[in-house]
């Protein structure tokens, strides 16, 4: 080009002139041209004509620029990494810096940031992405999914993970990472993902193969813990002195852990392990003993409460799948948990979520899992549901005395030696082979038989005693089994744990409860009924609210306590008309007991002094 003072007039107002000077490369020499020329232009009194040209040509350039990126810009990401290789980025100019928009001062990111794995699941086929990102001079990854990043409303989420991304470059940080994850289709490897842990075909998640876990990032803490740390030995000597106690409740605890990855395998469906006792036993110990089995026990890793919400801890199990799921404290239960625990109970022992839809007038993918529910409390699990559907998916363990040593050294052990023992289980489960299993289960079904227990509850009893075996077998090598009669305590007769057979016991407690509702001479208190010849007459809509009440079907007891003939059916109706002063109401005339010795027991509360009554 020229010397600034001697160009002339004609020369400002040349096409081939102008074009020599923006086809400088080094943007701070060409800058520095225009500028000099400006000054000469405003000398030869042409500066109005050569600020239009030069208007032109740079909305020429801003113009063609995309095309040029298309077909020979192929511009490469230029971040200091030995984990992450450069990418395409087009004409995004992305340096440790920052991530430029060309040609602007308007930043897509302020530091570096690619999308460097796409993960798709095999159970939705949905895809995740997993970004890569430098703050600090430290490098991270999240995965997250590509509906996030596809949005410039939803991608500023990603500020909570560090992520400079707002409202203001929302919309170009999305087109940035759209840019390279495009233009490096063939580059950015597609991995196999799951959201769940256990077992898919011969494979565990996630010890083996080569698909990735992608959970929920709500449960990342529960993920991570998944892992090993310390020595598997130390965790070894220690569980073995624990085990050599002979006490039950540990050896029950690890037991149940273990047995959750068979659920599956044999067949079985989800259960409850319930360790329950006075305070100061050890209990919370125990499930931290029981789950050092395959993760972190400590606070907010793998164990956790109740008091989140039943879709919450749906989610969880969905996640856990096959790994135990271990809740602390049955009685520090959320308000509205509180008020349906027994139907939290019966949905995690059904193994399935309820089917929910999403915003999008869709059905949300049904969460499904089997594994071993195990929880710990003051009071046992069965005093919390009322019915026998519930019942019998809960074995429980009563705690008696202190059941460890050193609580206190066993928490240390197990916070800090952890993970091991579940991928050595795993490891053996394979060798064994499905089949070898059942025959261990079938030997201890056979050894449970008893037509008065309920079949679900051995079948629950028979794996935890199968994962018992062989760890013993296998992992200790101790020689400490669970004592088969002992667990066999575990069980309830099938009389028992009948709703109907609670029912009636039920009622016959309200009606011995409440003498004065049945009084004909009290014109205090709300009439129930009436007391005659042995029977319960009660109302007709006082034994429905009763049923209600304690959660019993009004129509199933009726039809069970007629066919055991303890109601006075009157030409096939379960009720029949009874007269109060002069008033004629349907009634149930409810035997109050088919056996003298609980008559008589009536008969002596109704008799006693109400002076000597509490509260009276």
């Amino acid at each position: 080009m020229k010397k600034i003072e001697e160009v002339t007039k004609s020369d400002l107002l040349s096409r081939e002139f102008m074009q020599e000077v923006f086809d400088e490369e080094d943007e701070i020499e060409r800058g520095v041209n225009i500028a000099n020329l400006m000054d000469r232009a405003r000398e030869l009194k042409a500066y109005t004509e050569f600020k239009i040209l030069l208007d032109a040509f740079r909305k020429a350039e801003r113009e063609a620029l995309p095309e040029k990126t298309k077909g020979t810009l192929c511009q490469w990401t230029n971040f200091e990494s030995d984990e992450y290789d450069n990418m395409i980025c087009g004409y995004w100019n992305a340096t440790e810096r920052g991530i430029l928009k060309p040609n602007s001062d308007e930043y897509a990111c302020y530091h570096p940031i690619l999308p460097v794995e796409r993960l798709k699941n095999i159970e939705t086929g949905a895809e995740q992405i997993k970004l890569a990102y430098k703050r600090n001079g430290t490098w991270h990854e999240i995965v997250v999914p590509k509906s996030l990043i596809a949005s410039a409303s939803k991608i500023v989420a990603l500020a909570e993970q560090g992520i400079a991304v707002t409202s203001e470059n929302a919309k170009l940080l999305v087109k940035y990472l759209s840019d390279v994850e495009n233009q490096n289709d063939n580059f950015i490897k597609i991995k196999r993902s799951t959201s769940k842990f256990g077992w898919l075909n011969k494979d565990f998640i996630p010890f083996d193969g080569d698909i990735i876990f992608d959970g929920d990032m709500k449960f990342k803490q529960v993920s991570e813990s998944v892992t090993t740390q310390g020595s598997y030995t130390t965790w070894l000597d220690h569980v073995r002195t624990v085990r050599a106690r002979k006490r039950i409740e540990s050896k029950f605890c690890l037991a149940a852990s273990f047995a959750s990855v068979l659920v599956a395998p044999l067949r079985g469906l989800p259960f409850f392990v319930d360790l329950w006792g006075g305070t100061e036993a050890g209990k919370s110990v125990a499930l931290m003993l029981a789950a050092s089995v395959w993760a972190n026990p400590d606070e907010n890793a793998f164990i956790g409460d109740y008091k989140s919400t039943e879709t919450a801890l749906e989610a969880k199990a969905d996640m856990l799948n096959h790994l135990p799921m271990l809740l602390d404290d049955t009685s520090n239960q959320n308000r509205r948990l509180a008020e349906n625990f027994e139907s939290l109970v019966y949905v995690l022992c059904s193994g399935k979520g309820k089917t929910r839809s999403n915003k999008d007038i869709g059905i949300n993918r049904e969460s499904r899992w089997k594994n071993c529910i195990i929880t710990n409390g003051e009071k046992p699990l069965t005093s919390y549901v009322n019915q026998g559907g519930a019942m019998n998916r809960i074995l429980e363990i009563s705690c008696d005395g202190y059941i460890f040593e050193d609580p206190r050294l066993t928490a240390s052990v197990a916070k800090n030696n952890y993970g091991y023992a579940g991928r050595e289980f795993v490891k053996v489960l394979k060798e064994i082979g499905v089949e070898g299993l059942m025959e261990i289960q079938k030997s201890f079904l056979d050894e449970l038989d008893n037509d008065e227990k309920m079949q679900k509850q051995s079948l629950s009893l028979s794996i935890v005693l199968t994962a018992d075996k062989i760890a013993t077998d296998y992992i200790f090598k101790d020689g400490e089994y669970i004592d088969i009669e002992e667990a066999k305590q575990t069980l309830i007769d099938k009389n028992e744990l009948s709703d109907n057979e609670r029912c009636y016991r039920y009622i016959v407690d309200k009606v011995a409860m409440n003498p004065a509702r049945f009084d004909p001479d009290n014109e205090i208190t709300e009439k129930w009924g009436i007391i005659e010849d042995g029977y319960a007459v009660i109302i007709s809509t006082v034994m429905s609210d009763l049923c209600k009440q304690s959660g019993f079907s009004r129509v199933s007891f009726l039809k069970w306590a007629s066919d055991k003939k303890l109601i006075s059916s009157n030409e096939g109706r379960t009720d029949s008309l009874k007269r109060f002063n002069g008033t004629p109401v349907r009634c149930i005339k409810l035997k109050l007991s088919d056996n003298n010795s609980l008559f008589n027991d009536f008969e002596q509360i109704d008799l006693l002094n109400k002076d000597n009554l509490p509260f009276s």
